[in-house]
């Protein structure tokens, strides 16, 4: 299964975004993503590419999700999943 991980953009350069992952920055692409996007907006990234702006009013109840997914048990393969994105982030 591939899931795509959300982060805040802190910066856009052209086609390429800093965005931060509870803390961790990474550079992302913006090639892919459905709508434009800015500082303070909230992507859902995927291989080092934002896939889909999330619109605000779903950026609580996402980010409340992916809290959830990433302190459930550490056999279940969603949650590692995120941690593998999350730590591939760490890496950059």
């Amino acid at each position: 299964m591939c899931l795509g991980v959300p982060g805040k953009v802190v910066e856009v350069n052209g086609l390429v975004a800093v965005v931060d992952f509870w803390g961790t920055r990474r550079k992302v692409r913006l090639e892919t993503v459905d709508q434009p996007v800015q500082p303070g907006d909230y992507v859902l990234v995927h291989v080092g590419f934002a896939i889909r702006r999330i619109p605000e009013e779903e950026i609580e109840e996402t980010l409340a999700f992916y809290d959830f997914v990433v302190r459930s048990a550490e056999n279940d393969l969603m949650s590692g999943d995120v941690r593998g994105e999350i730590d591939a982030a760490r890496e950059d």
